[in-house]
């Protein structure tokens, strides 16, 4: 039956009927929503990483004054020393130089991306202990503040990736949903031509044609990686089109834009939701796969792909491999639960 027209304009208000139905089943899935607030403490926490993961200390009291050196960089000489350049925290010269006339707090792991792990004595890559708690890589950098770096990347990669595909594809499926004829027949057409490629294999020549960049990168998977809520927005457009308050509004000389945007795409996207999680994890795997094989982020940036590179190239050192495995499959395995909660609160069969 199609929608009324106050169902319509309220397509997205929590205090819809429709929509506290949905938050209803899904919070009925204890697993989508533990998943959600995991997923939740996890991506805070990356975002945050630099409070949890660093070689530069929180809080520094000298001389009565306070200083925050992940904030801003203060030049050794400003806490007695002789250099101007910036001051080094891990360096026992400096600490005792802070220590002597104030304190300093350390983040919970000492340790940023980059940061060599100096006081080990065994050779690299070494095993975890008190300092690292997931050991190190092949030279010498904390495996743990890695891995969170890594994952901050990922996230915030995947999901702008993520959303800007779904906007095209959102854009394309209407379009070829609203109208219908040969332009709905000339986007199919071009979409199984275009579907039809090997796309890793055209991201990995493309990428080998320019110098390695994050926003190349991401330009390069957002052309292939826009399909995903085509064929989904196309199927609401094509059904939605013929409602009696679309021809009504048609009718009284509203403007197809109008039409598409106020009439049938605040449905569009209410079913497009449960479909985002399973693009976000589509997309980080691809980078994870990009990354493994040398194709993705640039030389030297956190990543869960290089980690792997790093526990294949070292198999006696398993910590590497594991970690990496491990970390990837938990948050591969949470969006998967999420959405699959998602699926079930959106399913039209409810």
């Amino acid at each position: 039956m199609p929608h009324s027209s106050s169902q319509k304009h309220s397509a997205f208000k929590l205090n819809n009927p429709i929509w506290q139905a949905r938050i209803a089943r899904f919070r009925r899935n204890r697993l989508g929503v533990w998943s959600l607030i995991l997923f939740a403490v996890i991506f805070v926490l990356c975002m945050a990483v630099e409070l949890i993961a660093n070689d530069k200390p929180l809080l520094v009291k000298y001389q009565s004054s306070y200083y925050f050196p992940i904030v801003s960089a203060y030049p050794e000489t400003t806490f007695g020393g002789i250099f101007e350049t910036e001051a080094n925290y891990k360096d026992p010269a400096v600490q005792a130089l802070i220590n002597a006339d104030g304190y300093f707090i350390m983040p919970l792991i000492p340790f940023a991306d980059q940061t060599p792990s100096v006081e080990r004595v065994e050779p690299y890559p070494a095993p975890p202990n008190a300092h690292n708690w997931l050991g190190t890589d092949d030279i010498g950098r904390d495996v743990l503040a890695r891995i969170l770096y890594g994952l901050r990347i990922s996230l915030l990669f995947g999901i702008a990736l993520t959303t800007a595909g779904a906007v095209i594809g959102i854009i394309v499926g209407a379009i070829q949903g609203y109208f219908g004829g040969w332009v709905d027949l000339a986007g199919q057409r071009f979409m199984e031509v275009w579907s039809g490629m090997p796309q890793l294999f055209m991201i990995i020549i493309l990428v080998s044609l320019f110098s390695p960049s994050v926003y190349i990168l991401f330009a390069l998977m957002l052309l292939f990686g826009w399909m995903g809520l085509v064929g989904l927005v196309r199927a609401e457009f094509l059904r939605a089109r013929n409602f009696d308050y679309v021809r009504a509004a048609r009718n009284l000389g509203v403007s197809d834009w109008q039409i598409m945007r106020r009439h049938i795409l605040p449905n569009a996207l209410a079913s497009s939701l449960s479909q985002l999680p399973f693009m976000l994890t589509a997309n980080i795997i691809a980078l994870t796969s990009l990354d493994f094989l040398g194709y993705g982020l640039p030389p030297g940036s956190p990543s869960l792909g290089e980690l792997m590179v790093q526990g294949r190239n070292n198999l006696d050192a398993p910590w590497l491999a594991l970690s990496g495995f491990f970390s990837l499959t938990f948050i591969l395995s949470l969006l998967i639960f999420i959405g699959e909660a998602l699926r079930d609160a959106f399913d039209p069969k409810h």
